[in-house]
Order: structure tokens, then C-alpha cells, then sequence
């Protein structure tokens, strides 16, 4: 920056840069995945510097020991698994029986849909997991449809 003429204080940060550009700085330089909470904050983004990945690093010794290596694939499957949950949730609702085949035809399911017989009554119980970005639309077009109990649940880890 001296080069450009551009005189520049460097402050380290060491979390929520985003809370502190009005009261201690012009500009900030920061990691952003969605840009959301800078938005929140009354901030907008100017341009972007770099694209990054987070990525998993291992020891070529360990990664070479069957044991270790055993432990870190199961560590990458559980990190993965938070990943692929991060946008959906799990949807659950009792649905009469004279309803089932339209409201498993509104679903939008990663596969289908799992589907138990109520015990002593002319209901089913349906399950499926959905995109998050959907859900508040498709409730009332569930329940529209006959749907009862409908519960949205979060979810933490999809292992595949």
C-alpha cells in the first residue's frame, strides 16, 4: 500500500471482525462463507480477494498406519456427514391414508420417503429429509394436503 501512496494501520482481529468496522476501521479483510453476517452488520462486500477450501492434512506416516488411518477416515466420515447435514432437515408427519400417495408425491426427498403403518388406525406415519430452503413453503402444502403432527427436526450428521 505504501507503494500505491495509501497509508495503512494494520489491526489483527482475532474474531467478529464484522462487529468492529464502524467503531474502529474503514475496511476489513475478512473470511466470509455466505456473507450473511457481514450483511448484518450494515456491511457490504466490495470484492473478493480469494477463493479458499478447507481441507484435512494428514501425517503421511500416520495416513500410511492402518490404525491411524482407520481413525482419520472416520474422523473425515463425521466431518463430511456435518457438512451434507448443514442444509436440511428432517420433516415427520401422521398422514390419513386416503392422503399418503399425495403427499408423498409433493415431497421433495433425497431418496423416498420412509413410511410406517399407524397401529390400529387408518394412518400412516411418513418421514423424509428436505432441503431447508423449502421447508416453510412446504409445510402449509403438506398440511393442505391432509398432513397432521408435522414436525420439523434438525439434523446434525447425513453419513452415506
Amino acid at each position: 500500500f505504501e507503494n500505491l501512496g495509501i497509508s495503512v494501520r494494520l489491526f489483527p482481529s482475532y474474531g467478529a471482525s464484522e462487529a468492529k468496522v464502524p467503531d474502529l476501521m474503514d475496511v476489513v479483510v475478512d473470511l466470509t462463507e455466505t456473507g450473511t453476517t457481514l450483511r448484518k452488520n450494515g456491511l457490504k462486500i466490495i470484492g473478493q480477494i480469494m477463493e479458499s477450501y478447507t481441507t484435512i492434512i494428514a501425517n503421511k506416516a500416520s495416513y500410511d498406519d492402518p490404525v491411524k488411518r482407520k481413525e482419520i477416515d472416520e474422523i473425515v466420515t463425521l466431518l463430511l456427514g456435518v457438512i451434507e447435514a448443514r442444509n436440511k432437515v428432517l420433516i415427520s408427519m401422521n398422514v390419513p391414508a386416503d392422503a399418503l400417495e399425495s403427499i408423498v408425491s409433493a415431497l421433495p426427498a433425497l431418496k423416498k420417503p420412509t413410511v410406517a403403518k399407524l397401529h390400529g388406525i387408518d394412518y400412516f406415519s411418513l418421514e423424509t429429509v428436505v432441503m431447508k430452503g423449502v421447508i416453510n413453503t412446504l409445510i402449509p402444502k403438506l398440511k393442505a394436503l391432509g398432513a397432521e403432527d408435522i414436525l420439523e427436526i434438525p439434523i446434525t450428521k447425513i453419513v452415506r
